[in-house]
């Protein structure tokens, strides 16, 4: 146990000093994880016996849940609108086609039979959400014509289809009874129904004031992303594609503070990717992969140059999409990490195959990774889809906290010199502006004509204050023998360079003015200068 810890511990503090580095390279950073990975295995440096692949297929998998989920939390379905059909084609009848082609190119060129040809083809089928969603954002590709969009959600939508083929391959070469069409009916249906009222549960939950914090709101939506999994899985149905739905319904509703699980489940993610790669790279056994180093290359490069290309171009032709388009797409189908998961599933599964199909797929992935997504920049400009004008984070339903625009709220009080006033007629700079007002739990969209009253809440848009570094805030708590217990703030002698900003009494905030005694058992927060030290 400690040993693993120590390993963990050695890996997470590594990655986290290499990002800042990592950003600058021209490959994707998944690929120097499972660099890293290998590093620490059998033929690395550290040569740590590990091939426990029942292991790596539970980790990966549950990591895999939060790839999938976080891939609907954090699509944005209004920028996504104008190409949601062709991804939706892309990411069914598009991994259905690449399958087979691929099935069928195994069969003939690499000699193989039927069966494993075909389960070769359902393994690598899916292009991968971790891969698109690291080069889009680390290189900050924003593409042409709602582009980025399709590969987001195109990649992020298709891996329960290849989970699903891969089921159904595995299930024919095991000799199971069971029947194909009612195996791949019921994934479907309670995948679907699952993650559509996992989600409208959550949001209606969500919505009400059933939590304290928003800490326990954060909470409760990990559950759910397990739920979403687990629930429809327990009965049979495609787990992926109800935490897939499931995220989208939440990552698409409006649920306040949405930036902090957005962050929160983003950073989960990372590690969950991270984790992914690291154990597969660790799993590998390096001086095996030489067998099937010239198989791997020639369905990669059927893949990339063959496949993937017609079956882009013949399933977005009739949406009438440009050539440039269909090329950016089809150099972009980079395989990852789902695959390698699939064929350890594969590999457990005990199915008969010539190549070892974890090696197999392992090569691909790593040949797919390193060129495709290397190259896929250089793809981009040379077919001038690069779209310099937009943002590609305005696909991600986090946009909103790249906005440079804080909201405040503001309660009007009886004798509040603002009451009774219209908007027109207040003094306020030019870059606040009252965009809300909440009167007795009625919204109201303020114009110039509109009076305030007592009782109001205003929430005023006002510019981000983007200099932290120059400000520190400190607390204090107030004890029994403090010296400003029972003491009015404008009693209080403090230094020019501070202020008492906020007064947290119990579960109750304080904004405070010269009126306001300090009670024993408050907590006290100050703003100062970051050159000095508080002492009070």
């Amino acid at each position: 146990m400690n040993e693993a810890l120590l390993l963990i511990g050695m890996v997470i503090v590594i990655c986290i000093m290499m990002n800042r580095f990592l950003e600058k390279i021209p490959v994707p950073s998944l690929l120097i994880f499972i660099a890293l990975g290998m590093l620490f295995g059998e033929n690395g440096l550290f040569r740590i016996t590990f091939d426990d692949y029942a292991a790596v297929n539970l980790i990966c998998s549950a990591s895999l849940i939060c790839i999938m989920f976080y891939g609907g939390f954090g699509t944005n379905l209004q920028a996504a609108r104008p190409v949601i059909a062709k991804s939706a084609v892309l990411s069914t009848f598009g991994v259905v086609g690449t399958a087979a082609l691929v099935g069928v190119f195994s069969h003939f060129a690499l000699k193989l039979g039927w069966q494993e040809s075909m389960l070769i083809g359902a393994v690598i089928s899916s292009t991968d959400a971790a891969s698109v969603f690291n080069i889009l954002r680390n290189k900050k590709l924003a593409l042409k014509n709602h582009t980025d969009s399709l590969l987001e959600v195109e990649s992020g939508s298709n891996d329960p289809v290849s989970y699903m083929l891969t089921s159904a391959m595995i299930a024919v070469m095991s000799g199971s009874r069971v029947s194909i069409p009612l195996l791949v009916t019921g994934q479907i249906a309670f995948g679907i129904l699952g993650g559509i009222l996992i989600g409208k549960l959550a949001v209606w939950l969500l919505s009400g004031n059933l939590f304290t914090s928003q800490h326990a709101r954060t909470v409760f939506l990990f559950g759910i992303m397990i739920l979403s999994y687990a629930l429809p899985a327990a009965v049979n149905g495609n787990g992926y594609l109800s935490a897939y739905l499931c995220g989208i319904l939440l990552g698409n509703s409006r649920l306040s503070q949405k930036k902090y699980l957005v962050h929160f489940f983003d950073v989960l993610t990372n590690v969950a990717q991270v984790i992914i790669f690291f154990l597969l790279g660790l799993l590998v056994t390096p001086a095996r992969l030489p067998a099937v180093l010239l198989p791997a290359l020639a369905v990669m490069t059927f893949l990339t140059v063959a496949a993937r290309p017609l079956v882009s171009a013949f399933l977005l032709l009739p949406f009438r999409t440009t050539l440039r388009e269909i090329g950016v797409v089809s150099w972009a189908g980079l395989r990852g990490a789902a695959s390698i998961v699939f064929a350890i599933s594969a590999v457990l599964s005990g199915v008969s195959t010539k190549y070892n199909i974890f090696n197999l797929v392992f090569c691909i992935v790593i040949f797919s990774i390193s060129l495709q997504g290397s190259l896929l920049p250089l793809i981009s400009r040379r077919l001038s889809m690069i779209d310099r004008n937009s943002d590609v984070n305005k696909t991600f339903t986090d946009y909103d906290d790249e906005i440079d625009v804080d909201l405040i709220k503001i309660h009007l009080n009886d004798g509040h010199p603002w009451c009774g006033c219209t908007l027109s007629r207040l003094s306020l700079p030019h870059d606040l502006l009252v965009v809300m007002i909440d009167r007795d739990g009625t919204t109201v969209i303020p114009n110039g004509n509109t009076e305030l009253v007592v009782g109001d809440l205003l929430v005023i848009a006002a510019r981000r204050f983007e200099e932290g570094e120059n400000i520190r805030f400190y607390e204090t708590v107030v004890g029994k023998n403090h010296k400003l217990a029972g003491v009015a703030l404008s009693e209080v002698k403090n230094a020019p360079d501070k202020l008492i900003v906020l007064i947290k009494r119990g579960s109750e905030t304080i904004i405070p003015d010269g009126g306001t005694v300090i009670l024993k058992g408050d907590i006290l927060v100050m703003i100062q200068s970051s050159q000095e030290k508080i002492r009070m």
